[in-house]
C-alpha cells in the first residue's frame, strides 16, 4: 500500500507518539533515574558512531574553503542568536517566557550534520564542504553553544559557570566523538556497511531525551500552561526565524561572490539547527529546569527546516536539470 503523501515521516511519527506516552505515562522516582543512565550511556555511544563515520580525507577536502566554513559559522553562532534577541518584541507576545527561552536556545545551537550533507548533495552543491562545515559546527559548538547560553540566558541555568556546562558536555559528546575518530580505522568500514544502526541509535537517542525530558515537564504542568495559540504563535516564530536565516545567508553568499555550489552549502549548512545536539545539550544545561518547554521549539523547528530544505532542495536540482 502507497503510504499517503500528507503523513509525517516515521520519525516524526514516533517523536509525537513519544510525546504522548510521557504525557500519560512520565517517568518518575527510580524508573526515571534509570531512563536518565540510558540515555547518557545512548548519547554517548552515537557521538562515538558519528565519530567513526566521519572520513577524515572528506573533511581535508573541504577545510581549505576557509570563507565558506566562516559565513556558515556566523550564521550559525552569530546572526542566529542576533536575531533572537532583535526579535524578543516581536516573539514574546507569541509566546511564553519559558518558550522564548527554548528559541533563545535554538538560536545558539549547532547545525546539523545529516540532513546538511544530504540536502546539500540532493541540491548538486558543494558536499565536502558541507562536510567540512557542518561537523565544524558541531565540533565547536559543543563549546560555543555553553559560552552563549550562559551569557545570554545565565539565570535559568541550571547552575554552575558556562565553562562548567561546557566541560560535562565535551565528556558526553566531544570526548566518545574524540573515541570514535581513533577507533575508525578498526571500525569505520564497519559502521559505513552498517548506516542503518547509526540511524537507529541516533533516533533512539533523541526518543529517550524526549521522553525523559517531557516527562518531567508533565510533572511541572507543562500543558496546561500551553494553549493552541501558543503552540501557533511558536510556529510562526520558528518560520520567522527560518526565513530571516535563509534569505540573508543566501544574499550574503551572493554578495561575496561565491558559486552556485558554495552558495548551496552555505544556506543548508548556515541555517540548520542539531536536534541530535540539541537535545542532550539542554538536558545538561538547562537540569531541573522547564526542560520540555525548552525543548519544545526545537523539535518545531527540525521539523520545519527538514520540510522547507526538502522543497529548497529540489528546486536547486531542477535548475541543473
Amino acid at each position: 500500500m502507497k503510504r499517503p503523501r500528507f503523513l509525517p515521516d516515521n520519525f516524526t511519527l514516533a517523536m509525537i507518539a513519544t510525546v504522548i506516552a510521557a504525557s500519560v505515562f512520565p517517568c518518575h522516582g527510580q524508573g526515571e533515574i534509570i531512563f536518565n543512565n540510558i540515555t547518557h550511556v545512548a548519547v554517548s555511544l552515537l557521538f562515538f558512531l558519528h565519530g567513526a563515520k566521519l572520513s577524515r580525507e572528506a573533511v581535508v577536502a573541504g577545510i581549505t574553503h576557509w570563507r565558506l566554513h566562516l559565513l556558515v559559522m556566523l550564521c550559525t553562532f552569530a546572526l542566529f542568536p542576533l536575531l533572537g534577541l532583535l526579535l524578543k518584541p516581536v516573539l514574546t507576545p507569541l509566546v511564553t517566557p519559558d518558550l522564548y527561552l527554548g528559541i533563545l536556545f535554538l538560536c545558539m545551537l549547532p547545525s546539523t550534520v545529516q540532513s546538511s550533507i544530504a540536502f546539500t548533495a540532493a541540491a548538486r552543491g558543494n558536499v565536502p564542504a558541507a562536510i567540512c562545515s557542518a561537523s565544524a559546527s558541531n565540533l565547536f559548538g559543543i563549546f560555543l553553544t555553553p559560552l552563549l547560553v550562559g551569557l545570554l540566558t545565565s539565570a535559568q541555568m541550571a547552575g554552575g559557570s558556562p565553562l562548567d556546562s561546557a566541560l560535562q558536555i565535551a565528556l558526553q559528546l566531544l570526548l566518545p566523538f574524540i573515541a570514535g575518530q581513533i577507533a575508525r580505522r578498526w571500525i569505520g568500514a564497519w559502521v559505513e556497511r552498517n548506516k542503518a544502526l547509526t540511524r537507529l541509535v541516533d533516533q533512539g537517542s533523541i526518543l529517550l531525551v524526549v521522553y525523559t525530558a517531557f516527562s518531567e515537564a508533565v510533572g511541572q504542568g507543562l500543558w496546561h500552561e500551553l494553549s493552541w495559540a501558543t503552540l501557533a504563535g511558536l510556529m510562526v516564530v520558528n518560520a520567522l526565524l527560518l526565513g530571516l536565516v535563509m534569505f540573508i545567508s543566501a544574499q550574503a553568499a551572493r554578495r561575496l561572490g561565491f558559486n552556485r555550489e558554495d552558495r548551496i552549502a552555505i544556506v543548508f549548512c548556515g541555517s540548520k539547527k542539531s536536534l541530535a545536539s540539541g537535545v542532550p545539550m539542554a538536558k545538561v544545561l538547562f537540569a531541573g529546569g522547564a526542560l520540555g518547554a525548552v525543548v519544545l521549539p526545537l523539535m518545531l523547528f527540525h521539523q520545519l527546516q527538514l520540510m522547507v530544505c526538502a522543497v529548497l532542495a529540489q528546486r536547486y536540482a531542477k535548475e541543473v536539470d
